[in-house]
């Protein structure tokens, strides 16, 4: 794959993940405590097996994507800025491990109002991380799609 390739699909698959994260911040999880304790539980295990097949693919292709980025940087965008959008990746998948998934576990066993409340406030920092992502995402974008001032002709 070359490197313009690999920014794309990076690229595309960081801003499905930022809309899907907005999403999930804003109004999925802000649902969950409207649920009710009789069918919670289901709830949150659906939510579970019906979430990974549309976060889990976006999520390894931007992993790999951005691990290659890093490596084989496309001229004209910053390796430093890959490394930073990299960090901001590995964080992501580091709150999602040791914070979200552990909470949703907690609460497949029955609702906790200090389990949900640990979900939603923690999952500020992927939020903030993957809009963080596309923002620099999409700035290289923008500098790669300019078209070069010297060869536009008058």
């Amino acid at each position: 794959m070359s490197s313009q390739w690999a920014f794309l699909v990076n690229l595309v698959a960081t801003w499905y993940l930022v809309g899907l994260i907005w999403m999930v911040q804003i109004v999925h999880y802000n649902l969950f405590d409207r649920v009710g304790t009789d069918g919670f539980v289901r709830y949150e295990n659906d939510h579970a097996s019906l979430i990974t097949p549309i976060v889990g693919p976006p999520m390894l292709i931007e992993l790999a994507t951005a691990f290659f980025l890093v490596v084989a940087c496309p001229t004209g965008v910053s390796r430093n800025a890959m490394i930073v959008g990299l960090a901001a990746v590995i964080g992501i998948w580091l709150s999602t491990a040791l914070i979200q998934v552990p909470c949703h576990a907690r609460l497949s066993k029955g609702f906790s109002e200090s389990d949900y409340r640990l979900l939603v406030s923690s999952n500020w920092i992927r939020t903030v991380l993957w809009t963080l992502r596309g923002g620099i995402m999409l700035y290289y974008a923008g500098t790669l799609i300019r078209p070069d001032a010297s060869s536009i002709q008058p």
